[in-house]
């Protein structure tokens, strides 16, 4: 699979290639780790933003739609830019918008500076999601041949549970709980941006920079019978990632009985944290097979976070969402590795931002029906939507991926 990537798109010739690869790889990773980890550090904050400020969860909630809106719409229209200017420069900038939206959370006391900044962190994941992961897929060792999909897909899930375990832990026990975490992750954004800064380039740059502004939607011809699966895959496990955002905060103080910003992060990076050991599992399947097992599971966790929910037990609720977490991660990876397989230097950017524009639609979409059925149902009843959301993707996902076209070059790659 790495060696049929690497050939066919124009490609910079980096002295002492492998080993300057391989610290790449690395940056990037460290870079994308640390672009997510600042998006997920506000989330242990919600509940004293609720306390401190009188936010409500329907405010919260359009903070977290703000992001995936912002964040969207980024992926349409600048999601192929890095094959054109590079992946380096649009991996800074995305970095500097990150450190932009975190700026503006040192001083956040009304609903409209936390959605703000969260937009500003949308656009820069946005950025991030095209041009950091291409950057991981590039750049990554042959072997093991599934860790260019498990890195690319997979440090986004490190990287929030990295950033709200460290958000939890300096919010309770740390100085200046509202503002410490967020110098902390400004310091390693621009860790981030010197390390980008130094890395070789590794597309040459192209013209056609413009017309790449224009919003398509791209994935090659031979890929293209995997998407429906993959969209369901996608927008189930996307759309908990939210409702874990937006409500689980609340559901924490209100239903499960402590207002501990440090449980919140452990919670928040149950779900999270576990997706990164999940995906490597995955890797030991063909494609089809790892996304059914992956949903199943992941329906099987969701119907123990309801039933956590309903009768307020928090280490159900912890266990069961640790079994969903590693599930979506065996069944993401399985979707982006049959995505990828085969695809170009030009390819990959476009392939990422229709993978990243499922997953944050899936984000979006139910966050902002959510939200605004919130007024009107509890956290327990909206709990129940998400579980049925899950449900049909995976009834879906276990009929469909079935039915999938034989996919000859995925099962040579399984043989690897």
């Amino acid at each position: 699979m790495r060696s049929s990537m690497l050939n066919t798109a124009p490609v910079t010739n980096v002295a002492g290639q492998g080993r300057t690869l391989r610290l790449t790889f690395i940056s990037a990773v460290v870079s994308l780790v640390a672009a997510f980890a600042t998006v997920g550090s506000t989330i242990p904050l919600f509940n004293i933003y609720r306390a401190e400020d009188g936010f409500t969860n329907a405010g919260i909630s359009m903070s977290v739609v703000a992001y995936s809106a912002a964040t969207l719409t980024t992926l349409l229209v600048l999601g192929r830019l890095s094959n054109h200017l590079g992946r380096r420069p649009i991996s800074i900038a995305s970095l500097v918008l990150l450190l932009l939206g975190c700026a503006l959370l040192l001083n956040v006391h009304d609903i409209g500076t936390l959605i703000t900044s969260r937009l500003l962190m949308g656009l820069g994941a946005g950025l991030a999601s095209s041009s950091l992961t291409a950057y991981i897929v590039d750049a990554a060792p042959a072997r093991p041949a599934w860790l260019a999909s498990v890195a690319s897909s997979q440090t986004v899930m490190l990287g929030l549970a990295v950033g709200t375990i460290a958000s939890g832990a300096l919010v309770q026990f740390g100085p200046w709980p509202r503002d410490f975490i967020f110098l902390v992750v400004i310091g390693l954004l621009l860790l981030s941006v010197g390390l980008i800064a130094v890395s070789p380039e590794t597309v040459t740059r192209m013209p056609g920079a413009w017309r790449s502004l224009r919003p398509r939607v791209y994935v090659p011809a031979r890929v293209r019978h995997l998407l429906p699966v993959a969209a369901a895959v996608f927008l189930a496990t996307w759309a908990a990632g939210a409702f874990y955002q937006a409500f689980v905060p609340a559901l924490v103080e209100d239903q499960l009985h402590t207002s501990s910003p440090l449980i919140v992060g452990l919670v928040f990076a149950a779900y999270m944290g576990p997706s990164v050991l999940g995906a490597p599992v995955g890797g030991r399947f063909t494609t089809t097979a790892a996304q059914r097992v992956g949903m199943i599971a992941f329906l099987a966790g969701m119907i123990g976070i309801i039933t956590a929910i309903a009768t307020g037990t928090l280490a159900l609720f912890i266990a069961a969402t640790i079994v969903a977490g590693a599930a979506q991660g065996i069944a993401i990876s399985a979707a982006t590795r049959g995505l990828l397989h085969g695809s170009t230097l030009a390819d990959r950017a476009p392939i990422l931002s229709v993978i990243y524009l499922l997953c944050y639609s899936g984000a979006t979409i139910p966050a902002l029906i959510a939200g605004r059925l919130s007024h009107t149902f509890s956290l327990p009843q909206i709990a129940l939507g998400y579980g049925a959301l899950a449900l049909i993707a995976t009834l879906f996902t276990a009929t469909a991926a079935r039915n999938a076209h034989t996919d000859t070059a995925e099962n040579s790659q399984h043989g690897e």
